[in-house]
């Protein structure tokens, strides 16, 4: 009987980072990088262009192991994830708008023998009516192998390695973030003082320009009287932020204050632009509220009674009302016979 397999569509992708080395994409199987120019070796893909112009390059991809690999090459367009916020690329089968739509590898299938390499020329065309701004993406080979699981349905993955595109329309550059949607939650003991108390600061930052950003987040919170109570840099931040994108984040508070009211800001800055928003929040022990709001409705309801009781005691006497009698009626005398 054979077993059901369930392809991974969101790919285990790995992208080349923005480093000093060559290779800017490997899994230790195979690799994918722009071929060396006469200058300098890249890793990624840094392109400029016009509106209607055409550019050529060249891509390799390199194979580590003992035998021969087939790959689909393919261009995709570039998102944040929604988790965290890390760069990710479009899958084969999706929607293209961008560099995926526009670069064309001149093999869709390659196969490289082991330990060789094979360079494959592409060519990006970017439209006349192409907005402005930054178009990442990136030149993807994707192993045609389905890798099977185990168990009753098993997940078959496919592997794929991409090297970063970096592409910019010439025209205006507007870089532009927002903060919005800020949340905050209180975790606290039962009892105050027996346990930590904590608070999550969650948020959606958004870069509502046409540039990728690399932002910076800061995050102050202030109690009664304008008493600071936190201000540091956020670590856990997009290292690139593309056009269009946004990213729902969380930011632990280890050690809120367990009886306090106050507010939280949060400041996203970048080159070129800023912008901050921010929540209220209200810390209070709701155990010992609700124990203080039974015990008071508890004493509330006593002393209306005790008053109801007192005024019954008090209350002077009514007099009681006359006996009503009937009156008799007066007996005729025989009368006198003659």
């Amino acid at each position: 009987m054979r077993t059901p397999y369930a392809l991974l569509l969101s790919l285990l992708l790995l992208l080349g980072l923005p480093s000093g080395t060559a290779h800017g994409a490997d899994n230790g199987s195979w690799s994918v990088y722009p071929v060396a120019s006469e200058v300098a070796a890249r890793p990624y893909f840094t392109l400029t262009a016009e509106p209607g112009q055409t550019l050529t390059d060249r891509v390799a991809v390199q194979n580590k192991t003992g035998r021969p690999l087939t790959f689909r090459l393919y261009a995709a367009d570039a998102y944040n994830t929604t988790r965290d916020g890390g760069f990710a690329v479009r899958t084969l089968r999706e929607h293209m708008r961008g560099v995926g739509a526009w670069a064309r590898p001149a093999k869709t299938r390659v196969t490289v023998p082991a330990h060789r390499t094979v360079t494959v020329p592409f060519t990006l065309r970017v439209p006349d009516d192409a907005v402005p701004g930054d178009h990442p993406g990136a030149v993807v080979a994707l192993d045609e192998r389905i890798a099977p699981g185990s168990g009753k349905l098993a997940l078959g993955v496919q592997r794929a390695v991409g090297a970063r595109v970096y592409l910019r329309v010439g025209g205006p550059t507007l870089p532009a973030l927002s903060v919005e949607h800020v949340r905050v939650s209180h975790h606290q003991p039962l009892v105050p003082g027996l346990g930590d108390s904590t608070a999550t600061i969650s948020y959606t930052l958004r870069n509502t320009g046409n540039v990728t950003l690399a932002p910076r987040v800061e995050l102050t919170a202030r109690g009664l009287f304008g008493r600071t109570l936190l201000d540091r840099d956020l670590a856990r931040v997009p290292a690139e932020l593309l056009p269009g994108q946004r990213v729902r984040l969380t930011e632990t508070w280890r050690g809120a204050p367990q009886f306090d009211r106050g507010d939280v800001t949060l400041t996203a800055s970048a080159p070129g632009t800023r912008q901050s928003a921010g929540a209220g929040f209200l810390a209070l022990p709701w155990l010992m509220v609700a124990l203080v709001l039974a015990a008071g409705a508890l004493t509330g309801a006593l002393l209306v009674r005790a008053r109801r009781a007192r005024a019954r005691r008090c209350a002077p006497a009514r007099p009681s009302p006359p006996e009503r009698t009937t009156p008799s009626r007066p007996r005729s005398s025989p009368s006198a016979r003659p």
